[in-house]
């Protein structure tokens, strides 16, 4: 009996409503996202301090096998914090590069379970390297491989518990994120605290140990998990789709949105980079003698952004209940750049305000907010425009290509977070406000110019 025959074709019907209205098997995937994302954020949230702190200073580096000469022939002699940054625009860049490759595996050979397994279970080594300074880089490397594996694998299974006309799928990539954000509220505050007072091992090795429970819980909600379609590798009779004129269209819009998308995330990207040192050495973190952790920050910005979601989720399911209509995806898009726009400018306001003190946290805290509102309209609602644009032969795949958009967000933090240390910090904050405006003129653009083809190509 082959692997795809011992996995009997489930259907999900739009009666199953076991998890708050919604499949068993969404409240199964949202808890194991939740585990990779805990680890995933831990690491995010510690790499960039444990760098600048720790790994890059003069009597440490030489310590991290290969990183020498990465620093004299790759990064051109940078050194501290400029160097971290550039280490982790390119980690977190390919991060979120490796899952069009495992799209395509997916897609095409192991299938989709066997893929995140593989996925997870390289997440959990690279996690487990870090404990050892001289394995630094093939942790990184595991991580970047894993990610790749897992990620657009486990969205793409929550897209398919549902039918293309299950107005159901919106809601479910909202829940889906709320349970990303549950996780990154809890990870700074216990990865953060053992990392920056215990010992950065000890953060980086719970990362690990929350991310193989995460992958025995998924081995467990098989029975409620989507049919892992594919063709038999051994040379069975199950074909591939292809792709037909609509899908292409389709596929247009998928490639156009991604650079869009990448100018819009810049700021919200930048959180985990430079705003971090940026916070370390000028935030007033102190109080009633204790000294929060910097990493804490993430904290309060992963609080915002699960209330914003669960009340921007809220107001929309309001509103279209009252008898209005509800914005479609591209202008909640057009809504969140603008609530962007506002945060940046409160960093702005920040710098601007600092004298030669300690910058209080109001405008910091005003900062997540806005940025969190805006992160609601953009983030989950254009994942789940990417799974309805999706063409069904290649839906896997198309999801990496979603994923492309942080690889570039990413990219570009890592060469703009490196200003940091030069460029004075209002106009710093300026540029990040700037590429939001650039990602608002862009979503208007493509709403009036290009949504009314593929509406009527839809239809």
């Amino acid at each position: 009996m082959t692997a795809a025959e011992a996995t009997p074709e489930l259907e999900m019907p739009a009666h199953d409503r076991a998890f708050l209205g919604h499949p068993k098997g969404l409240g199964y995937l949202a808890v194991v996202e939740g585990c990779e994302r805990f680890s995933y954020y831990s690491m995010q949230t510690l790499l960039v301090l444990y760098m600048v702190k720790y790994l890059l200073l003069p009597e440490n580096i030489g310590q991290v096998a290969g990183l020498e000469w990465l620093q004299a022939h790759y990064y051109g002699g940078l050194a501290g914090q400029p160097l971290a940054s550039k280490i982790f625009g390119d980690y977190t860049a390919l991060v979120y590069l490796t899952p069009i490759a495992g799209g395509l595996i997916a897609d095409r050979w192991l299938g989709r379970r066997a893929t995140l397994i593989l996925g997870g279970l390289v997440m959990a080594l690279g996690h487990f390297l870090m404990a050892f300074e001289g394995a630094f880089l093939f942790a990184l490397l595991a991580l970047v491989v894993g990610v790749g594996l897992f990620k657009g694998n486990i969205a793409s299974q929550v897209g398919e518990l549902y039918s293309d006309s299950d107005i159901r799928r919106a809601m479910a990539f909202q829940i889906f994120y709320i349970a990303i954000n549950v996780s990154v509220i809890i990870a700074p505050p216990i990865t953060g605290t053992l990392g920056e007072k215990w010992g950065w091992h000890w953060g980086f090795g719970t990362a690990g140990v929350v991310m193989v429970a995460g992958l025995l819980l998924y081995l467990a909600a098989r029975p409620w998990l989507p049919s892992d379609d594919r063709a038999d590798r051994s040379g069975g009779n199950v074909p591939h789709e292809r792709l037909h004129g609509n899908d292409w269209l389709r596929l247009l819009a998928v490639v156009l949105l991604v650079p869009i998308l990448a100018i819009a995330l810049l700021t919200n990207q930048e959180i985990f980079n430079a705003y971090l040192i940026w916070a370390d050495e000028h935030f007033q973190l102190t109080f009633f003698g204790f000294t929060a952790p910097t990493s804490w920050m993430i904290m309060v910005d992963a609080a915002f952004s699960f209330s914003m979601l669960v009340v921007v989720a809220l107001f929309w399911k309001w509103w279209g209940g009252s008898g209005r209509k509800e914005p479609d995806e591209l202008s909640k898009m057009i809504i969140g750049s603008v609530f962007t726009i506002g945060g940046g400018l409160c960093l702005v306001m920040a710098a601007a305000t600092q004298g030669g003190g300690k910058i209080g946290l109001f405008w910091p805290v005003m900062f997540h907010l806005l940025n969190s509102i805006g992160f609601a309209h953009i983030l989950p609602v254009s994942l789940a425009l990417f799974t309805r644009l999706a063409p069904k032969a290649i839906t896997a795949t198309v999801l990496g290509i979603y994923y492309l958009a942080f690889f570039g967000a990413n990219k570009i933090v890592g060469e703009v977070g490196g200003w940091y240390s030069s460029m004075p910090t209002t106009s710093f904050w300026l540029l990040h406000t700037a590429s939001a405006t650039v990602g608002l003129i862009a979503f208007v653009a493509f709403k009036l110019l290009l949504a009314p083809r593929l509406l009527r190509e839809e239809r």
